[in-house]
């Protein structure tokens, strides 16, 4: 007789197999790194609104890491790293991209010749 198991094997094994418990470790991780922040602004914790915004980034950049590993599984061992080096090329060039759109800006608005005071009432 055949070994009818039900098994899910379709040729491919992504590596990861994320169970409730990862779930509910990346939802506590996520409200807690939302919390934290939303205190430090309605309480003013921090006097400095220049600290208080360098601290919401870092929340914030923590709170991507967690979001790509719990909820999105980005990790090196899930197929075999495609995913993840994916992602930091697309960061590369997007870096690119912004980086050299505002240095780009920054030297538009440095060299941009002046309007003659002559040119004013012309019309």
């Amino acid at each position: 007789m055949a070994d009818h198991s039900h098994h899910d094997d379709h040729g491919h094994d992504s590596g990861f197999h994320a169970s409730m418990k990862d779930y509910v470790i990346g939802f506590v991780l996520s409200v807690i790194l939302t919390a934290i922040p939303f205190w430090l602004v309605m309480t003013g914790a921090l006097h400095s609104p220049a600290a208080t915004g360098l601290v919401i980034m870092g929340f914030a950049a923590v709170q991507i890491v967690v979001h790509m590993v719990y909820f999105l599984h980005m990790s090196p061992k899930v197929e075999g790293g495609q995913n993840l080096l994916a992602l930091i090329f697309t960061l590369i060039i997007v870096m690119i991209v912004l980086s050299g759109s505002m240095w780009v800006m920054f030297h538009l608005n440095q060299n941009m010749m002046p309007m003659p005071a002559t040119m004013d009432g012309m019309g």
